[in-house]
């Protein structure tokens, strides 16, 4: 059941932000305004929530991604990432935003050492896997 409301919740964030690049790439001047009004506090406010979560110790190390075997010093990949988007991004080359979208879900931690898929994780718009790439038997 858990992995299931996982995946709900998965979906739900992956199609929310994708109704906002929608926006972002389709919508007027005046209706822009409101939408970053609207959702620009969200979004940072999200942003700091998560990154507070992955401030380094007194150890220098990243409590939320270490474990007891091993310790991820900082900075880990969720500020990395972090500083790749929200400050080296408006330096580095505009790409199509279906391009980004890709590269920035293979890039993620999940995506690099995905756990093996179950039934309800290959269906539905953004499965953990691509029914395209899926191999049947």
């Amino acid at each position: 059941m858990d992995q299931v409301l996982g995946q709900v919740l998965r979906n739900a964030v992956w199609e929310r932000l994708d109704m906002l690049t929608d926006l972002a790439n389709r919508a007027d001047a005046q209706s822009l305004v409101s939408v970053a009004r609207s959702e620009l506090p969200r979004l940072t406010e999200a942003w700091r929530a998560m990154l507070k979560m992955h401030e380094p110790d007194e150890r220098g190390d990243c409590p939320t991604c270490s474990t007891r075997w091993h310790r991820c010093k900082a900075p880990c990949s969720v500020w990395r990432v972090a500083h790749e988007h929200l400050v080296a991004g408006g330096l580095a080359p505009q790409q199509s935003s279906a391009d980004s979208r890709l590269q920035g879900r293979r890039k993620s931690p999940v995506a690099a050492h995905p756990a093996p898929p179950t039934p309800a994780e290959t269906t539905g718009r953004h499965a953990l896997v691509n029914p395209r790439r899926a191999v049947t038997a």
